[in-house]
């Protein structure tokens, strides 16, 4: 095996690349400027070495507690329990919400042998101990292992003083019914609220 098989191989690893993708990134990089792939480079070992998990909620920083945990300005009366640091990210977008996140890493996945004791649950529970927090969102995602560890949880916490919510899903704005998936549909028909 060559160097231009070992890159591709190694690129087709990544989520959402195949191999086709994987070829055509590759050579785009071969033909590329060596002083951009230098620099390229460089910028993923760099953040491999400097970026780690915030001590208090699991995202992603630089430092020991990330901007968000430290950030006087967030209402630290509401966590939002995410499956992965790039979740936050996704809610940050909106703008609308201001209170501290919890990060999983990952889900509840019997089948891929993914219990809660591998992901960062008892760490929510510690939090939980600590904190004053008053309302607890889940916003995992809307799949059978996200809904899977969003019950867990939900049952964890049930008898604290803590109000549980979980984000709302179905249909999006602007989407046809005729497109729209049975599963969404379901959730949109049970979630429905009153006009």
């Amino acid at each position: 095996m060559n160097s231009v098989d070992i890159l591709i191989k190694n690129l087709s690893s990544l989520p959402g690349i195949g191999k086709k993708s994987a070829a055509r990134i590759a050579y785009y990089l071969l033909k590329a400027d060596r002083n951009y792939i230098k620099a390229f480079a460089n910028s993923i070992c760099d953040a491999v070495e400097k970026i780690k998990n915030c001590k208090t909620c699991g995202n992603y920083t630089e430092d020991e507690i990330c901007e968000i945990c430290s950030n006087p300005g967030r209402d630290k009366n509401i966590i939002c329990v995410v499956e992965m640091p790039q979740d936050i990210t996704v809610i940050e977008s909106t703008g609308i919400f201001t209170g501290q996140y919890h990060v999983l890493m990952g889900h509840i996945s019997p089948i891929d042998g993914i219990g809660p004791d591998q992901i960062n649950i008892k760490q929510l529970l510690q939090r939980l101990d600590k904190e004053n927090i008053g309302e607890i969102i889940i916003a995992t995602n809307p799949s059978v292992e996200g809904d899977t560890t969003a019950l867990y949880i939900q049952k964890l916490l049930a008898g604290k003083e803590i109000k549980i919510t979980k984000l709302a899903s179905g249909l999006p704005v602007g989407g046809d019914l005729e497109y729209t998936d049975k599963l969404t549909l379901v959730r949109s028909i049970q979630g429905r609220l009153p006009l």
